[in-house]
């Protein structure tokens, strides 16, 4: 792999200005949420996914050491990083309240749409979020949307919100709902893991969200972002970060697959 020499001065620079904390640095620590398909989760033995891949890519680009680290529950998780005892958390939104304690990319990791599905049988017509009046929708609870669809869904839609994925996907298959608002890729990664071909998001989303990568302030690590920031932006102008959606669909559809025929 050749190395990517602006993203290598960068980082020369930024050691040059912070001696003290690049001296700290001596291994980059990245965790993400354990449970969020295709994007990253554990699977028993490690963590993958799209954005392990990219965290690898990028490190490895500016030849900086190291290490992909489980931590646990999503809680445990942020609690390490406003501690200081992680480096990096990939691929999560940029909130006001994280902002105390992460440095976020400018450029977003990937693309985080929400989207609604439905059952293909009875699929519908949703050019604008007024299409959704009238029906009966699922949500997951303390799910937030952004874009001002929070405050449309609280004072004009019926939603019945439910903890899990697996039960609003459950309701819609039945025909107990006629819509469930989700992320599309996490939506897209639970349907291929459990072959429910039945189910598809409409084409249109409610929103375009997207999710960053955190630095944690306390990190001796954290001089870094510049010189990671450049990469990925690199990356996502030439569409990798798709292609690593895709990538990861795949291999969770082909996984379900393989499950299947053995049963």
């Amino acid at each position: 792999m050749k190395p990517n020499w602006r993203a290598l001065l960068i980082l020369a620079a930024a050691a040059l200005a912070h001696p003290a904390t690049a001296a700290e640095c001596t291994k980059v620590v990245v965790t993400s949420h354990p449970d969020y398909k295709p994007y990253h989760w554990y699977d028993g033995r490690e963590l993958t996914g799209a954005s392990i891949e990219l965290a690898k890519h990028i490190l490895d680009d500016m030849r900086i050491p190291y290490e992909i680290r489980y931590v646990g529950p999503w809680p445990r998780v942020l609690k390490l990083a406003e501690n200081g005892q992680v480096d990096i958390v990939m691929s999560l939104k940029n909130t006001p309240e994280r902002r105390d304690y992460l440095d976020f990319t400018p450029t977003p990791a990937f693309a985080n749409p929400m989207a609604v599905f439905v059952r293909r049988d009875k699929s519908f017509a949703f050019d604008r979020w007024e299409d959704l009046i009238g029906k009966r929708g699922g949500v997951n609870s303390g799910d937030r949307y952004g874009e001002g669809f929070d405050e449309f869904l609280r004072n004009n839609l019926a939603v019945e919100p439910t903890t899990e994925m697996a039960s609003n996907f459950k309701k819609l298959k039945a025909g107990r709902i006629d819509y469930y608002i989700t992320g599309l890729y996490p939506g897209l990664a639970f349907l291929a893991d459990n072959a429910m071909d039945d189910l598809v998001p409409l084409p249109k989303p409610v929103n375009r969200g997207v999710i960053h990568v955190g630095f944690t302030r306390k990190s001796p690590c954290a001089f870094l972002l510049p010189g990671f920031e450049l990469r990925l932006r690199q990356l996502t102008e030439h569409h990798e970060t798709d292609k690593l959606l895709d990538k990861y669909l795949s291999v969770l559809r082909d996984t379900a697959k393989a499950q299947g025929n053995n049963r």
